[in-house]
């Protein structure tokens, strides 16, 4: 797939100043420098500096966890917890993709990933080396990196999926008139069998 490095580039240094508003915003509320991507530190920071309670959060071997699921848990409780979110989150777009993606960029101006048939239970295509399935599709930040995949003037991208394919094979391989009616009339699948299951 045709790559803009220049597009990634731009951005990164864009995403970077935004981390380190972040940072000093962070800095700021704890009172304090400290290292954020350092679990030991930002617990520290969280659980006795500005004692938030913890009750429902989980501990690993070394204490209170920190991990995205478990700060969710507290994110009403202290602004902090929201900033760290977003710092942590734009510092891994940032490394994983803005700044990685360019280096993989092939002398022909593209990325030249492997999409794999075997390797997912479901038989999907994943695709590997590197993994492009990966960038979120759900935050204005993921958004803006895929708009980094281009195509050569008069081509166009196109994005496709298999809605419902598992269950088009279940349908078919059971022989299934009920399911596959449902299909060919253009049904959601999951409207059409509850309703049978209920008459």
């Amino acid at each position: 797939i045709k790559l803009d490095s220049q597009f990634l580039k731009k951005m990164s240094r864009k995403i970077s100043q935004e981390i380190n508003l972040l940072k000093e915003k962070i800095y700021k509320l704890a009172g304090s420098r400290f290292n954020i991507n350092s679990t030991q530190q930002l617990r520290q920071v969280l659980f006795e500096k500005l004692k938030i309670a913890a009750l429902e959060v989980k501990k690993t071997k070394t204490g209170l966890s920190t991990a995205a699921s478990e700060l969710e848990k507290i994110r009403e409780r202290h602004k902090i917890i929201d900033l760290i979110v977003k710092y942590r989150e734009s510092t891994k777009l940032k490394n994983t993709y803005l700044d990685a993606l360019p280096k993989l960029v092939a002398s022909d101006g593209r990325i030249h990933t492997s999409f794999n048939q075997t390797i997912t239970a479901t038989g999907r295509l994943s695709s590997s080396n590197p993994n492009l399935q990966n960038i979120p599709i759900r935050t204005e930040l993921g958004n803006k990196i895929r708009q980094a995949f281009i195509v050569e003037k008069g081509s166009k991208l196109l994005a496709f999926d298999y809605s419902q394919i598992e269950l088009r094979v279940v349908a078919h391989l059971a022989g299934d008139s009920k399911m596959i009616s449902a299909f060919k009339k253009g049904e959601d699948i999951h409207t059409a069998t509850a309703a049978e299951i209920n008459n």
